[in-house]
């Protein structure tokens, strides 16, 4: 039935010490996408905050357009 997945691409290496460079590549990735993950928090909240002023200024104009 699943004679198509022939898992020929996975590879397990004898030699154990072949593991090491994708430890090290895997751990700088996974740093880099925490730094990267958290800049954009930063900038997604600041990003909102002026949203919210101009909301504000926009809102306040309409207010006192009407008036």
């Amino acid at each position: 039935m699943f004679s198509f997945l022939q898992l020929a691409f996975l590879y397990f290496p004898e030699d154990k010490s072949e593991y090491i460079p994708v430890v090290i590549e895997l751990a700088v990735l996974i740093i880099v996408c925490i730094f990267v993950f958290r800049w954009l928090q930063k900038k997604s909240k600041k990003d909102a905050e002026k949203a919210k002023v101009l909301e504000d200024k926009i809102m306040q104009a309409k207010k006192d357009k009407l008036n």
